[in-house]
């Protein structure tokens, strides 16, 4: 059985000169203006319910290089500025879908500073990748092969508030090819104390990476709050110190994160989770901290790809589906439970670890989803909310 290739993107450190990072420097700066141009032009017109699109802002574009003030937007390529309006289009197009909110402008401090290149602006050639612009290639810490005969479709260069360079190809890998199928399915709990109770009883330890640089980060914290405040050098490095750690936590919870994943498409043909509404749960000021460290969104966001790419099935059941209060064993509902209650015991005689009895349920209830349908949901006392929502497979062509 044959599916079409998956366009993966691989990310790697760079290391420019000093011409390089200038180029890319100016090229960032034009990026945002041009993007925060486009969005107040449409702003102002939205005001006036007209709409502008993708074709009507690069024609204003073309203006704005004429004009003395923008004419500095010549000196960079033409094809980080358009990719940037192509980008603000899409952005448009997830609002009036309702899938996104407004979108906002970019700012020189906070917003990721990138640029991206279609084929036109660039030249790949024996390992050796040299953007529009610049004579010589860059200087690629190639940590993981291309695959063979690979062709980027796009490059995409940014810089992260830590200072690192990188590099992002996108492109065709023929050996991302669907899993031979099996029989597996297992249900799975996140959590604090764990990160991860899964229906077979495994739990898995929550590493709380940004607990363990917490000293470290907030050492560095204190340093740059004694920095005056401005753009002094000083206070540049200390605010670079902080962004190293944040970025040290980030990788670790990345890594850790992509390994879980991977070994649980591997291992399984369906995987059912409940759908929480981590944006609100992160209001909580007592958790958010704990919350955000988990990244319960980001694991769900790799597991749905993961199992798109191999052939998995990934099922999300209701979030008010009381999955710790449910009796795995005789289908009882208990009453009101507190957090702090990790065991307990039925009338039917079973004791409960409260984490695998909801990851049991979870799977139970995922798998009559799968069988009768979306909107199946035992028990559920709650009104509203949303029903179980099935991620499919890619349909396989014989």
């Amino acid at each position: 059985m044959k599916t079409g290739h998956v366009k993966r993107a691989f990310k790697y450190r760079f290391h420019p000169t000093d011409a390089q990072a200038a180029e890319l420097s100016r090229t960032f700066g034009c990026v945002r203006k041009v993007y925060n141009l486009a969005l107040a032009a449409r702003t102002e017109a939205w005001t006036r319910q007209e709409r502008v699109n993708y074709n009507q802002t690069s024609a204003m574009l073309t203006a704005w290089k004429k004009t003395e003030e923008l004419a500095y937007l010549n000196d960079v390529s033409s094809v980080p500025l358009q990719q940037a309006l192509r980008h603000l289009q899409a952005a448009f197009t997830h609002f009036f879908g309702k899938r996104a909110k407004y979108p906002r402008f970019k700012s020189r401090k906070k917003s990721r500073k990138s640029a991206e290149y279609t084929t036109s602006a660039f030249r790949f050639e024996d390992g050796r990748l040299t953007l529009a612009k610049m004579t010589d290639p860059l200087d690629i810490v190639w940590s993981r092969p291309l695959p063979e005969g690979a062709s980027p479709s796009t490059v995409t260069v940014s810089q992260d508030a830590a200072g690192r360079w990188y590099v992002s190809l996108l492109c065709e890998d023929p050996s991302v090819q669907p899993l031979p199928d099996t029989d597996a399915a297992v249900g799975v709990d996140v959590g604090l104390d764990h990160l991860l109770t899964l229906s077979t009883g495994e739990k898995v330890a929550n590493p709380r990476h940004e607990r363990r640089d917490r000293a470290r980060l907030a050492k560095a914290q204190r340093q740059l709050a004694r920095k005056a405040k401005g753009e002094g050098a000083n206070r540049r490095k200390a605010r670079q110190k902080v962004a190293r750690v944040y970025a040290r936590i980030a990788d670790r919870r990345r890594d850790h994160l992509h390994k879980l994943t991977t070994r649980l498409v591997r291992e399984n043909q369906t995987i059912v989770i409940k759908d929480l509404a981590v944006r609100n749960m992160v209001r909580n000021g007592s958790l958010a901290r704990a919350i955000s460290d988990a990244a319960w969104s980001e694991f769900r966001s790799m597991l749905e790809y993961k199992a798109r790419w191999y052939g998995r099935e990934v099922i999300a059941v209701d979030r008010w589906f009381p999955s710790s209060r449910l009796c795995s064993a005789c289908g009882a509902l208990q009453g009101r439970m507190p957090m702090n209650v990790r065991t307990w015991t039925c009338d039917c005689g079973t004791t409960h670890d409260r984490d695998v009895n909801a990851a049991k349920n979870i799977l139970a209830v995922g798998l009559t989803a799968s069988v009768c349908g979306a909107g199946v949901r035992p028990q559920r006392s709650t009104p509203g909310g949303q029903s179980a929502m099935k991620q499919k497979p890619p349909r396989r062509e014989p």
